[in-house]
């Protein structure tokens, strides 16, 4: 067997050397704080970028809506057009007042539309609404009278849930009122309530210091005690006002009406009884009225009403004007 030797030959160790790519990651504490910082200013003007452009943004939106609103309201008359004979409807929903949907200025301009479009073969109220002011429905119904007079053109009235107190004020100037027979109608009336916290006060041992240059200035004052006169005159107006309504019911129903002593009282009936009372004509839906009474079945909207743009305008319309001042005088500090 033959035998074989391996020489084993040893190098010396070289010395440790670190690479360059090692040696430039290595940093001084000094270092990694500058860019801490470099980064940290870095986000902060991106962050300040993004809300200029969410705030340049929303401006372009709200100038939008706003163009938008201008835009509807100049073009806005009556919600559809027709070319053909139509019934042309108003609608009177919610309560009646100044600056409701329901206002005089809103009800009388869509009227007046109404009765000038040769192709209107009728104008139809559909009325849902539980009463409001005396002066609007006044108003209104003055100028139903006044309109039917000038063209000519019958006027009627659909009675959806309910036609109460100043809705009733409005619709008996109509040549007819149509009803459901669940429907309210009625409450020939006229309230003003408020409250009083005299006796409240009392007890509190809280003094009411009221001055006033006219002995009648503080007239129902609720933390004043009411007086006799006082109620005796609130009352009297009252019963003027309340006669009033009485009179424009009996110029707009005529014998129609079979008058009981409760009918003036500020009760109020269903549409079924309303017709037997002769305060309502038929049962009649606002199809059945266009397509059997009008002979029109197309049914054209004059309602005006106020679009999503002019009404984000109005409920915005103090913060947006805010906005503007706030944004002009961060400008002037800017610029400065």
């Amino acid at each position: 067997m033959t035998e074989s030797n391996h020489t084993t030959i040893e190098l010396p160790a070289s010395p440790s050397v670190e690479s360059p790519a090692a040696e430039a990651i290595a940093q001084t504490p000094e270092q990694s704080l500058l860019e801490k910082l470099v980064m940290a200013q870095l986000e902060d003007k991106k962050a300040a970028r993004r809300s200029r452009n969410i705030g340049r943004g929303m401006w372009l939106v709200i100038a939008f809506v706003v163009a938008w609103a201008m835009f509807g309201k100049s073009c806005s008359g009556k919600g559809g057009t027709s070319t053909t004979p139509h019934t042309a409807v108003v609608e009177i929903k919610g309560e009646i007042a100044d600056g409701a949907d329901a206002s005089a200025d809103n009800i009388v301009g869509a009227m007046r539309t109404a009765f000038a479009e040769p192709n209107a073969q009728a104008v139809v109220l559909l009325i849902n609404s539980p009463g409001g002011s005396p002066v609007q429905a006044g108003i209104i119904n003055d100028e139903i009278v006044r309109l039917k007079l000038k063209y000519k053109k019958p006027i009627y009235t659909v009675v959806e849930e309910s036609c109460a107190s100043a809705a009733y004020y409005i619709a008996v100037a109509t040549d007819k009122i149509y009803v459901d027979k669940a429907s309210i109608v009625g409450s020939i009336g006229v309230l003003m309530d408020g409250f009083g916290f005299t006796g409240l006060m009392d007890k509190l041992g809280v003094e009411r210091r009221l001055m006033t240059a006219g002995e009648n200035k503080g007239f129902l004052d609720p933390f004043s005690p009411q007086t006799a006169s006082h109620k005796a005159y609130a009352q009297a107006m009252l019963n003027q006002i309340h006669q009033q309504f009485i009179s424009a019911v009996k110029a707009g129903r005529g014998s129609r009406l079979k008058e009981t002593p409760e009918i003036f009282s500020g009760l109020f009936w269903s549409g079924q009884q309303a017709v037997n009372m002769g305060l309502a004509d038929e049962l009649r839906s606002l199809d059945g009225v266009a397509r059997d009474v009008v002979k029109a079945e197309d049914i054209v909207d004059y309602t005006q009403r106020e679009n999503v743009a002019e009404k984000l305008a109005k409920r915005f319309g103090a913060s947006i004007g805010a906005g503007a001042v706030k944004a002009m005088r961060s400008e002037a500090l800017q610029i400065r």
